[in-house]
């Protein structure tokens, strides 16, 4: 009887060690509130597959089984050019969004219920920490989406794996006749885009474009890449660049760059 015991005690110890999909601390955020406990990011890195965790690896599935309704916000002017959770600096321009539990740097396709128009979307920030709303959109897509003027919407959430984002964003963009290309890092200081396209340059890789967005006096400068031409492309540049230590890379699409200038 008492193994019996032992063996059922075993069990349930087991069974309570089981991770969950984490979530991360508040950024600089709207409706920010201070929580009693304490919550760490959980990241994605699609870059060096040697080198990724056991905990990604069998987040990944779970990711993918990702698909929620529910409302969506957006946030721009106050919070362009701050740090987000992901640590790098929030453009109201960029294809970007926050949500609580899906993790730093995947992906997901949002689709606004009311004219059925879809984004696809890369995870960079927490939120949102108002009421019940799902996903805080960047500018950008809140207006490709049209709910720019509304301010919130319903929208379905899905979430991607990286290879699904780039490959339904390459067949958007050849239907647009556009291109697509990644882009390595943005900073508000011009220095420290020119020491990342430095870097990249030193390793015998394709220079970077830096290319420069203007808002309210304050400019970004993006680090870019490409185009890209094939999903393998992608995959072993993002493998190149990971060895520099650069693994917060995103895809944009052409349609971004022209955004970038007109804002000059």
């Amino acid at each position: 009887m008492n193994k019996i015991i032992l063996v059922f005690l075993s069990f349930v110890l087991c069974s309570c060690t089981t991770e969950s999909i984490k979530t991360a601390d508040q950024s600089s955020h709207p409706s920010v509130t201070t929580a009693s406990f304490t919550r760490h990011p959980t990241r994605l890195h699609f870059g060096d597959s040697e080198n990724t965790s056991t905990e990604e690896e069998h987040l990944l599935p779970r990711i993918a089984r990702y698909l929620k309704q529910g409302i969506a916000s957006w946030y721009g002017p106050d919070f362009h050019g701050k740090k987000t959770a992901s640590g790098e600096i929030y453009d109201m321009y960029a294809m970007t969004a926050a949500h609580k539990t899906l993790p730093i740097s995947s992906y997901a396709r949002v689709t606004n219920l009311e004219n059925q128009r879809s984004v696809i979307v890369r995870i960079n920030d927490r939120g949102p920490f108002h009421g019940k709303r799902l996903m805080d959109l960047s500018y950008a897509a809140a207006k490709r989406l049209d709910l720019h003027e509304a301010g919130t919407g319903a929208v379905e959430i899905k979430a991607l794996a990286p290879e699904q984002a780039l490959a339904q964003l390459q067949n958007t963009a050849e239907d647009q006749d556009k291109n697509i290309y990644l882009q390595v890092g943005t900073f508000g200081s011009k220095k420290k885009a020119e020491n990342l396209q430095n870097k990249i340059v030193a390793s015998n890789l394709p220079q970077p474009k830096i290319l420069p967005s203007t808002h309210r006096g304050s400019t970004l400068y993006k680090v870019q890449m490409g185009p890209i031409k094939s999903p393998t492309r992608v995959h072993n540049l993002n493998l190149q660049l990971a060895k520099l230590g650069i693994t917060e890379t995103q895809f944009v699409t052409e349609t971004d760059q022209k955004q970038i200038a007109m804002i000059q």
